[in-house]
């Protein structure tokens, strides 16, 4: 067996076959190997996947990750947890095969350190086992093969530090040193006090989350994770049940190593989904509150891009001591028609300002002023149904600017607007229900 020399005090330092692991071949003995080292190195490794993902360096979290990969430490680390530390250690997949006695162990691991690229994802047995609390109910579980289990433990100490540095903060199902009772700590602190920063709490329950999982959507999110071929095999392998084989097209099994890690991928983006954002305040003056809200523009409101679903994200900061939050936001809706009168007083020619002078500054405004009360009453009198609605600008391209000529016959004189014009119609019934109103002398 040819070894290959790298330089020492390095992780895994030298390597056989082009491969990290000790010096002078694998290792002797399965209980002669310093799993405090080995897991060190995983550890350390883990740790710098995880900074050069949060600093945004994908390219280093990619040769991080395939330095993972190809790590005999990982290996090591891997076999250890599927053949000793987990529970399901001693359950064969659909291969029947367990590993259990210390030369097993280490073959195991001499094998998928040198075969890893060559290995085909095996089918997972499936097995029904009861479901915590629901009586009679029964979960379905997937076990795959012992090797699997293995290549699987592999990539996740590889995939999962990348996503940790992406994963939303209040994010605590499968998490690493996460629980349940994070989560309870988080709502108690959340909803306690006289003025609580939320006041209600959304619960839901994601039926068979782990069985709905869409494959090309999870493949789009891992992107160019080096094992990206490896995890499309475990979601393709397919089921086994009562020796019968089924095709898997949606999912992940409830059972593998990397399947929790996986369905947090794939619900990645829950929370911008629903509308939920993070702001820093802490530098902000003490007692500043800011209340956001989803809800739907007002008729007439000009949609925008970040609009979703036809609602939008409305918030506004105060320093205002106590006061129930419907006031708060009565408040703020006042102000908000206030801005609003001013966005129309721009777009109907206040944004000309200044002028030279200051007389033409005045006849301007005056101009101005009259423009708006006209365009005030024109709706409530003259306009019907969505045209209401519009806009200054919309206004001003559709109505205020069609072409049209002042025609006298006899003793009158007649407004001719063109029948070509799309809202001829609009025009000429509004001038129809000016001329019905009384004459107010």
């Amino acid at each position: 067996m040819a070894t290959v020399a790298v330089p020492k005090d390095k992780l895994d330092a030298p390597a056989v076959l082009g491969v990290n692991g000790p010096e002078g071949g694998f290792f002797a003995d399965w209980n002669s190997i310093d799993w405090d080292g080995a897991q060190e190195n995983v550890r350390r490794l883990r740790q710098r996947i995880f900074t050069a993902s949060r600093d945004g360096d994908l390219a280093k979290v990619r040769n991080l990750q395939k330095l993972m990969l190809r790590s005999l430490s990982n290996t090591l680390v891997s076999v250890r947890r599927a053949t000793e530390i987990n529970a399901g250690r001693k359950t064969a997949g659909a291969d029947g095969q367990v590993v259990l006695t210390t030369p097993g162990k280490a073959e195991l691991a001499r094998f998928i350190q040198q075969r890893a690229s060559s290995w085909q994802a095996r089918p997972v047995r499936r097995v029904f086992i009861p479901k915590n609390g629901a009586g009679r109910k029964r979960r379905p579980l997937g076990i795959p093969v012992i090797i699997d289990r293995c290549h699987q433990a592999r990539a996740a100490n590889a995939l999962e530090p990348e996503w940790e540095a992406r994963f939303e903060a209040r994010s605590y199902g499968f998490r690493p040193g996460r629980g349940c009772h994070d989560a309870i700590g988080v709502i108690y602190n959340t909803l306690n006090g006289k003025n609580p920063g939320r006041v209600w709490i959304l619960d839901a329950d994601l039926a068979a989350a782990f069985d709905r999982i869409d494959h090309d959507h999870l493949l789009a999110q891992l992107g160019t994770f080096p094992a990206r071929d490896m995890v499309r095999q475990w979601l393709k392998a397919g089921v086994v049940e009562r020796g019968r084989f089924t095709p898997t097209q949606e999912g992940t099994p409830q059972g593998g190593v990397i399947s929790p890690v996986l369905l947090n991928v794939a619900l990645h983006g829950m929370e911008a989904a629903a509308g939920v954002r993070y702001y820093n305040l802490s530098t902000w003056p003490k007692g500043m509150r800011l209340i956001v809200r989803k809800e739907r523009p007002h008729p007439g409101a000009q949609l925008r891009f970040t609009d979703l679903d036809g609602l939008r994200l409305t918030c506004f900061a105060t320093n205002t001591k106590g006061g129930q939050l419907a006031d708060l936001e009565l408040r703020h809706r006042r102000r908000a028609r206030c801005e609003d009168r001013i966005r129309n007083a721009r777009d109907t020619g206040l944004r000309n300002l200044p002028l030279h002078e200051t007389a033409q500054n005045r006849i301007w405004l005056e101009i101005v002023s009259l423009a708006l009360d006209l365009l005030a009453w024109m709706p409530m009198l003259a306009l019907t149904g969505d045209t209401r609605r519009w806009e200054p600008k919309k206004l001003r391209l559709r109505l205020f600017s069609a072409a049209a000529q002042l025609v006298n016959t006899g003793r009158h004189r007649w407004l001719r607007f063109t029948a070509r014009w799309p809202w001829t119609d609009v025009i000429t019934h509004a001038i129809d229900r000016l001329h019905t109103l009384p004459n107010p002398g």
